[in-house]
């Protein structure tokens, strides 16, 4: 099954669970309420997610007579792809890891940690920015927004069906029947957990996705490969002061070693990864 028809099987999931448990617990009207609320929250986070998380992690631009490489790179890249000249930012940070940002093509950033750039050789970097770019090629920012709306509708209407429950208002459909409290008490405590799951999934698909497009722009998936085998020692030794809410953009988990456990990682296994890119042939 290709990794987009899995994303799309995905976000069907979390809008039927988003249906099942908004009917449950507020019938139409809390469903519109809730999904009106995250849709705010998140399309206010995509439309600036570029400066909001550049400012969080202190990029700096990278000026034109400023790191050759990346710039040759990037530029190489994005004539192939037909897309402008993405912005360019380091960051800070020793430990080595990258991400790009930006609600399209025209609006890109791609950011690089000072800590990648001393353990890459050139072919690594670039599997590595070609994977970045990937992700601005097929519009994951956009996706995964839509991703996190729905859940973040659904945490909502759970949220509000708990207070109902603590102060024994229960929960009323536009009928005005009362919710059976064993269902509701279970779409209470499993409907967020499971939207966060199926999250999480969507996010992993486009890391598999971004792989197998990097590789196919570079035309060399051992690049990407190596840079991942690196990467993944790399952090492990050295990591990266991350806000957990910005993890899925990294090229690797930046939280790697600290998650509750994979099934709610932002990314795949790295040894999945540079298996499936060792295997391709393009």
């Amino acid at each position: 099954m290709s990794n987009m028809l899995k994303t799309t099987l995905f976000l069907a999931l979390l809008t039927g669970l988003f249906i099942a448990v908004g009917g449950l617990v507020g019938g139409r009207s809390g469903m519109v309420m809730a999904f009106g609320l995250a849709l705010v929250m998140n399309f206010v986070s995509y439309w600036f997610s570029d400066k909001i998380v550049l400012k969080m992690y202190r990029a700096q631009p990278i000026e034109e007579n400023q790191l050759p490489v990346v710039q040759r790179i990037v530029r190489n890249l994005a004539t192939r792809s037909g897309i402008p000249m993405p912005k360019l930012y380091v960051i800070p940070s020793d430990s080595p890891n990258a991400f790009a940002t930006g609600r399209s093509p025209q609006h890109a950033a791609v950011a690089v940690t000072e800590g990648i750039l001393r353990i890459m050789n050139e072919t690594e970097l670039e599997g590595v920015l070609a994977h970045e770019l990937s992700h601005v090629l097929n519009r994951d920012m956009l996706i995964s927004t839509v991703a996190a709306t729905v859940a973040g509708a659904i945490s909502m209407i759970a949220s509000i069906a708990k207070w109902g429950l603590i102060f024994g208002g229960g929960s009323r459909d536009d009928e005005g029947r009362s919710a059976n409290p064993i269902a509701l008490l279970l779409a209470v405590i499993l409907a967020p957990i499971a939207a966060a799951v199926i999250q999480m999934a969507v996010s992993r698909s486009r890391e598999y996705q971004a792989d197998a497009s990097g590789a196919q722009l570079t035309r060399n998936p051992g690049g990407l490969a190596s840079a991942l085998s690196k990467l993944g020692q790399a952090t492990q030794a050295i990591p990266m002061d991350a806000n957990p809410a910005t993890a899925h953009l990294f090229i690797v988990n930046p939280l790697t070693g600290r998650s509750l456990a994979n099934l709610f990682s932002t990314h795949p296994p790295l040894e999945d990864r540079i298996a499936r890119l060792r295997a391709m042939r393009v």
